[in-house]
């Protein structure tokens, strides 16, 4: 992919423009008239003035980006592109004439693309010849940073169009989702008749705005209600949308007269007011309702799984949580309750068998955050919990534990890769679960959980297939750890390593103390270690911690070159690295004679060995302390006796006040301020 073109650069066009030109494409904005254009353009250039207000990109960056990007009316200028995603408004026969346009214009490697919300897909395709090659590609506001996006595959789409619209958008920094052409596809499905459900209970006098608002924001842990939602994203929006949902699905999906006033009107909802208690409960019963049918009936046509239909809640809506694990949460009897009421006051939606027969079981619903892909000899391990990037949980180890399993005993499996969905690897533990076992007086349970964790990476670690990690996102602490157990690692020049650990008051407690020095040596393991010091995929290769580095579009022929050759540099294989030289200082520093001058601070404030110290000095003493003991023993020892250390270790450190401060700031977004106890 070197080129994609955007047609139409309204707020959406000019937006999904931007974050692919970010992620290092060339851009061509498209419009009807050259107004559009410099419109779309101005957008562009004020969100990125708004990313160096808040430092997240620097002048230089946001120039970078602006000069990936061209505006034109010419249409002919996306004739060569990769792939054009068409971005007009919601106009069927306009839509199709554009896409005729296209599919006479453009090459044939071309992929063809809408990003309709309403749509049908299939109906769009209708009017082109290369039918293999046209997907559904459906951003959410604002596409610049929201990471969601739902890929709708239609019969005809080719396995090979479908790959490069997931690798498209894996590259461009999305969090794709798998949905079947049909009306609001997955997260409207149910998204929009919960803004409906709102005006409703509004409409009927059940509530006011204030106590709907209030009560949805708790409910579903999110940081705006239904009615100050519609008022920043527009209420024609979620009229024309329930409108499209009735046209297709029926009346109850058809927009409340309170929405139709209110659209009418041409105002935004009034949202001063007191919230009230009174009404609350069934402000709450109604909302779950609606959310929790939609969201069962959707995944029992076949729309989404629930792990998908959770992930567009949780990262397109960005909700605390996503449908199904909400159920979860209030318990599956009572969540069919909820249902049942909801359902008999709205004769239009049918009761979803599949929410019956789990309520029957008595059981949750399983939702899986670790899948298993096995294909052409290859085992896809895919760390599947986007929305948390990835992070280690009690569930997340145990269905990693199932699935290598799985894997090693398949005598088809010649090679096992191991890879997160989403921006991330894997970004460290779930901080806290940490927390809450601090709070309930379970330090034990901690080591326990991390005492299972080191025989399911030992399972990795002894594995007779070839074990590939594909980092090309965060790979952090204990996501780094897991890495370090496969055989060789595939990485990006995006990848980002790190053990932040010492910074958050404890240290790594995978394996990260006594599989980095195996790899590195001693000295490069302390300098990682004890610092948090974080690498880019091309600094990592350098010094030999990744043993093979390729492009975000690159990685996956790389390791299917590999796996296809049967022979790869690894870690067993190669020995501790070389290194650059400008990490031969630092090497040198530390070292058993020198690095006590960089715990007690060196003479003089200038210098490499000073900035090593000062960032030294802002971690958690207990956790240096422990850390650089675990590395100095471990390297005397077998690689099963220092594992063994760094878990006896892990009672000393956890109880900690450091401990508990460091993974508390974490969570409040804060600097950890340490006192050594």
């Amino acid at each position: 992919m070197k080129k994609i073109g955007i047609i139409g650069a309204g707020n959406m066009g000019s937006g999904i423009a931007q974050k692919i030109a970010q992620e290092g494409l060339d851009v061509v904005l498209v419009d009807t008239e050259e107004d559009f254009v410099q419109r779309g353009l101005e957008n562009i250039k004020n969100t990125l003035d708004e990313a160096i207000q808040r430092k997240i990109l620097t002048p230089e960056q946001a120039e970078e980006v602006q000069s990936r990007i061209s505006g034109t009316t010419d249409l002919e200028s996306v004739k060569d592109a990769d792939i054009v995603i068409e971005v007009i408004f919601e106009d069927l026969e306009v839509k199709t004439e554009l896409f005729k346009k296209l599919d006479s214009l453009c090459d044939e490697k071309t992929i063809l693309a809408s990003n309709t919300s309403s749509l049908s897909i299939a109906e769009l395709a209708d009017s082109v010849n290369r039918k293999d090659r046209f997907i559904g590609l459906h951003f959410f506001y604002h596409p610049a940073k929201n990471r969601l996006v739902e890929i709708i595959p239609i019969d005809t789409t080719s396995e090979e169009a479908l790959n490069i619209a997931g690798t498209f958008s894996k590259v461009i920094g999305k969090t794709a989702i798998d949905v079947a052409d049909y009306p609001g596809f997955a997260v409207n499905r149910f998204f929009v008749p919960w803004l409906n459900e709102a005006t409703r209970l509004l409409g009927e006098g059940v509530a006011d705005i204030p106590t709907i608002d209030q009560t949805a924001k708790k409910v579903f842990d999110i940081g705006m209600g239904p009615f100050e939602l519609m008022n920043a994203t527009g209420i024609p929006i979620a009229y024309h949308s329930t409108m499209s949902l009735e046209r297709e699905l029926g009346d109850f999906y058809a927009p409340s007269s309170c929405l139709k006033d209110q659209f009418e009107s041409g105002e935004i909802w009034n949202l001063e007011g007191e919230a009230s208690s009174v009404e609350a409960k069934e402000v709450e019963e109604r909302l779950l309702g609606v959310v929790f049918a939609v969201a069962c009936n959707l995944v029992e046509e076949g729309v989404a799984t629930m792990e998908d239909t959770d992930r567009g809640a949780m990262i397109g809506l960005r909700w605390g949580h996503g449908p199904f694990e909400m159920m979860n949460i209030h318990g599956i009897k009572d969540s069919e309750a909820i249902v049942i009421k909801f359902v008999e006051m709205n004769p239009g939606l049918s009761m979803p068998d599949n929410l019956d027969q789990q309520a029957a079981s008595g059981e949750n619903w399983k939702l899986s955050i670790v899948d298993l892909k096995v294909k052409d000899g290859m085992a896809r391990i895919i760390f599947n919990r986007p929305e948390a990037m990835n992070a280690i949980n009690e569930e997340l180890m145990r269905q990693l534990d199932i699935q290598i399993t799985k894997a090693n005993a398949d005598p088809e499996v010649k090679a096992i890769v191991l890879e997160g969905a989403g921006k991330a690897f894997m970004a460290g533990a779930d901080i806290n679960y940490f927390i809450e076992k601090i709070d309930a007086g379970r330090v034990d349970d901690i080591v326990e959980f991390t005492k299972y964790g080191h025989s399911v990476l030992r399972k990795i670690d002894e594995s007779e297939k070839l074990v590939i990690a594909k980092l090309d996102g965060l790979a952090l602490g204990g996501g780094l750890e897991i890495a370090l157990t496969a055989d060789t690692i595939v990485a990006t020049p995006k990848a980002t390593m790190a053990f932040p650990e010492t910074g958050i008051g404890i240290y790594p407690g995978l394996g990260g103390t006594q599989r980095t020095p195996r790899y590195l040596g001693k000295e490069m393991a302390k300098y990682l270690i004890l610092t948090g010091k974080m690498l880019d995929g091309e600094t990592a290769y350098s010094i030999g911690l990744v043993e093979y580095l390729a492009s975000p579009r690159g990685i996956d022929r790389t390791i299917q070159a590999i796996v296809g050759s049967g022979v790869a540099m690894t870690k067993a294989k190669k020995g501790q690295p070389s290194v650059p030289e400008g990490f031969q200082e630092i090497i040198k520093l530390m070292e058993d004679s020198n690095i006590q001058n960089l715990f007690t601070g060196p003479e003089g404030k200038d210098g490499l060995a000073a900035k090593i110290s000062k960032t030294i000095s802002f971690k958690a003493p207990k956790a240096i302390e422990l850390a650089n003991k675990l590395i100095d023993e471990g390297s005397q020892t077998s690689l099963e006796e220092g594992l063994k250390m760094e878990l006896d270790n892990l009672t000393e450190i956890f109880p900690t006040k450091d401990a508990y401060e460091g993974l508390s700031s974490v969570v409040q977004r804060r600097r950890p301020t340490f006192t050594g106890e």
